[in-house]
């Protein structure tokens, strides 16, 4: 099969840079896949399961919390808030920070966030859906 050039970069560190078959990325407006001779595309994704497709090998999904893709000639740039892959998650870290966007948003107080209480909330679920601690 043909493959793309993928490089995934965050704040902290280059996640992933090598060739690929396919990656599926959690898009704004529903989960898209990328493969090779993709048209040119910049668009956001968003939290969810990032999936790459390496040949000769099973899909390996990552946790992410959004960002931006581009797809350009075959090459695949994803500039992502964060990724990690199931081993690198905290599932204790993930558990503590579910409950604490539950409580968060049970209480329904003034002061409360709502939208970035919310936002945690799913990453928190996405992680552990990830990690295979939440079905």
């Amino acid at each position: 099969m043909k493959e793309l050039f993928l490089e995934i970069i965050t704040p902290n560190k280059q996640v992933f840079s090598g060739n690929v078959e396919s990656v599926t990325v959690p898009g704004t407006s529903g989960s898209f896949q990328v493969l090779f001779n993709h048209a040119p595309i910049l668009s956001t994704f968003e939290i969810g399961a990032l999936k790459i497709k390496e040949s000769g090998n099973p899909p390996k999904l990552y946790a992410t919390s959004g960002g931006t893709i581009e797809v350009l000639k075959n090459r695949i740039l994803i500039l992502a808030e964060s990724v990690e892959a199931p081993e690198e998650i905290d599932v204790d870290r993930a558990k503590k920070a579910l409950e604490r966007a539950k409580q968060r948003l049970a209480e329904r107080k003034k002061e409360i966030d709502r939208m970035r209480a919310e936002l945690a909330l799913k990453r928190a679920i996405n992680r552990l859906k990830i990690s295979g601690h939440l079905k």
